[in-house]
């Protein structure tokens, strides 16, 4: 059977916009270059306890309060964290959950190669995660974040070798949004590497006491 001409004609262009549509949905990966122009511009770091931190968000979204001010309205629960020299980076992972889609793996890798850059390597950096409020309770969200968090860390310690010791994960989930008067927009959902402190001086070494000289045994008397 024939096809009309301009049938033809119609599926071209659908198709043609189809292709468009993904081509523009596809992530781009930011260059090494962007996220180390964001993060090496280290000046002073700022007093945080991550692990106390982590249990104060923790605490905050379990706790029920009559009178919370809802999440446009929510105090920052770090608000110095907006001090540190930071690069927000958009990784997508599976729905509910901390695994990374494949089409991050990418920016994750540009992450790692800019941590490694000479003017980054004398730093420590926070991995923050974050969540958009939605359907789901403040407390699930905060698991979550941590969870998303900790699996942008085990990537970059396990895939990409960077040192266990210059990367710390803190998950926000909802108690701290990247856009408070959007709650609900993905823009909530990026993931934040912070620089955070300069690594410490390793100790210098010194060289093994010498043994304490023998002590003489007195003579034998004859």
């Amino acid at each position: 059977m024939r096809v009309p001409g301009h049938v033809t004609a119609g599926f071209a262009i659908a198709l043609g916009l189809a292709l468009l549509t993904g081509a523009a949905g596809a992530q781009t990966a930011p260059t090494r270059d962007d996220i180390v122009g964001k993060l090496d511009h280290f000046e002073e770091g700022v007093e945080l306890d991550v692990p106390a931190l982590k249990q104060q968000v923790m605490e905050r979204a379990k706790t029920r309060i009559k009178n919370d001010p809802g999440p446009v309205n929510r105090p920052l629960i770090a608000p110095d964290l907006a001090k540190l020299p930071a690069f927000n980076a958009q990784i997508q992972f599976d729905a509910d959950t901390p695994i990374i889609q494949p089409e991050s793996y990418q920016t994750v890798g540009r992450i790692a190669d800019a941590l490694v850059n000479a003017s980054l390597l004398p730093y420590t950096f926070l991995i923050v995660g974050h969540v958009e409020s939605n359907s789901k309770t403040r407390e699930a969200n905060a698991i979550l974040s941590q969870r998303r968090a900790d699996a942008i860390r085990d990537v970059l310690v396990n895939t990409f070798k960077i040192s266990t010791k210059r990367l710390q994960p803190i998950g926000l989930g909802e108690e701290q949004f990247l856009d408070r008067a959007k709650p609900n927009s993905a823009v909530n959902g990026q993931m934040q590497i912070l620089t955070f402190a300069k690594v410490p001086d390793a100790a210098p070494a010194h060289p093994p006491a010498a043994p304490a000289p023998a002590a003489k045994k007195p003579a034998k008397r004859h």
